[in-house]
Protein backbone atom coordinates (compact mmCIF):
# COMPACT_ATOMS: atom_id res chain seq x y z
CA UNK A 1 0.00 0.00 0.00
CA UNK A 2 1.33 3.76 -0.89
CA UNK A 3 0.57 6.72 0.98
CA UNK A 4 -1.85 8.89 -0.94
CA UNK A 5 -0.37 12.48 -0.49
CA UNK A 6 -1.95 14.89 1.50
CA UNK A 7 -3.37 18.50 0.57
CA UNK A 8 -1.68 21.51 2.48
CA UNK A 9 -4.14 23.41 4.36
CA UNK A 10 -1.44 26.10 4.08
CA UNK A 11 -1.65 25.98 0.23
CA UNK A 12 -2.87 29.46 -0.95
CA UNK A 13 -5.05 27.54 -3.55
CA UNK A 14 -6.25 24.98 -1.43
CA UNK A 15 -7.56 28.04 1.28
CA UNK A 16 -8.78 29.80 -1.63
CA UNK A 17 -10.73 26.86 -2.46
CA UNK A 18 -12.35 25.99 0.74
CA UNK A 19 -12.82 29.72 2.02
CA UNK A 20 -16.57 30.69 1.51
CA UNK A 21 -17.13 33.58 -1.14
CA UNK A 22 -17.81 36.11 1.31
CA UNK A 23 -14.12 35.77 3.01
CA UNK A 24 -12.40 35.71 -0.52
CA UNK A 25 -11.77 38.81 -1.18
CA UNK A 26 -10.08 39.77 2.15
CA UNK A 27 -8.10 36.44 1.59
CA UNK A 28 -6.57 37.62 -1.02
CA UNK A 29 -6.32 41.64 0.07
CA UNK A 30 -4.19 40.50 3.13
CA UNK A 31 -2.34 37.47 1.23
CA UNK A 32 -1.03 39.82 -1.62
CA UNK A 33 0.01 42.18 1.16
CA UNK A 34 1.65 39.74 2.95
CA UNK A 35 3.95 38.09 -0.52
CA UNK A 36 4.78 41.99 -1.42
CA UNK A 37 6.52 41.71 2.42
CA UNK A 38 8.04 38.33 1.91
CA UNK A 39 10.49 39.51 0.19
CA UNK A 40 12.76 40.65 2.93
CA UNK A 41 13.13 37.78 4.97
CA UNK A 42 12.01 38.98 7.64
CA UNK A 43 8.36 39.31 5.91
CA UNK A 44 8.37 35.18 5.12
CA UNK A 45 7.32 34.54 8.30
CA UNK A 46 4.21 36.74 8.51
CA UNK A 47 3.25 35.12 5.20
CA UNK A 48 3.33 31.92 7.18
CA UNK A 49 1.08 33.21 9.61
CA UNK A 50 -1.02 34.56 7.90
CA UNK A 51 -1.84 31.52 5.63
CA UNK A 52 -1.76 29.41 9.22
CA UNK A 53 -4.83 31.56 10.02
CA UNK A 54 -6.44 31.75 6.80
CA UNK A 55 -6.57 27.78 6.77
CA UNK A 56 -8.36 27.99 10.58
CA UNK A 57 -10.48 30.27 8.89
CA UNK A 58 -11.42 27.70 6.38
CA UNK A 59 -12.27 25.21 8.58
CA UNK A 60 -14.08 27.06 11.45
CA UNK A 61 -16.53 29.04 8.66
CA UNK A 62 -17.04 25.64 6.82
CA UNK A 63 -18.17 24.32 10.08
CA UNK A 64 -22.05 25.19 10.01
CA UNK A 65 -23.57 28.12 12.39
CA UNK A 66 -19.99 29.55 12.34
CA UNK A 67 -21.03 33.11 11.46
CA UNK A 68 -24.39 32.98 13.63
CA UNK A 69 -21.87 32.02 16.43
CA UNK A 70 -19.56 34.71 15.58
CA UNK A 71 -22.05 37.17 15.06
CA UNK A 72 -23.25 35.98 18.87
CA UNK A 73 -19.77 36.48 20.22
CA UNK A 74 -19.33 40.14 18.67
CA UNK A 75 -23.02 41.03 20.18
CA UNK A 76 -21.66 39.83 23.61
CA UNK A 77 -24.63 37.39 23.33
CA UNK A 78 -22.62 33.88 22.65
CA UNK A 79 -22.90 31.21 25.45
CA UNK A 80 -19.89 30.77 26.75
CA UNK A 81 -17.88 28.39 29.60
CA UNK A 82 -15.16 30.02 32.00
CA UNK A 83 -11.58 28.48 30.50
CA UNK A 84 -10.99 26.95 34.01
CA UNK A 85 -14.67 24.95 33.55
CA UNK A 86 -13.77 23.97 30.36
CA UNK A 87 -9.75 23.26 31.47
CA UNK A 88 -9.78 22.27 34.95
CA UNK A 89 -6.00 22.79 35.45
CA UNK A 90 -5.83 25.66 33.15
CA UNK A 91 -3.99 27.90 35.78
CA UNK A 92 -1.32 25.57 36.36
CA UNK A 93 -0.71 24.95 32.15
CA UNK A 94 -0.47 28.56 31.72
CA UNK A 95 1.44 29.16 34.55
CA UNK A 96 3.61 26.28 32.99
CA UNK A 97 3.70 28.07 29.89
CA UNK A 98 4.73 31.47 31.20
CA UNK A 99 7.72 29.45 32.97
CA UNK A 100 9.11 28.28 29.39
CA UNK A 101 9.36 31.69 28.12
Amino acid sequence: MTAQPTEDPGDPLVILRDLPERERQEFLRQYHRAVDGAHDPAGYQQLRRLLHVWSLTAIAASQPGYYEELMAARAGTATTVAITDAIPDWIERAAAARNRQ
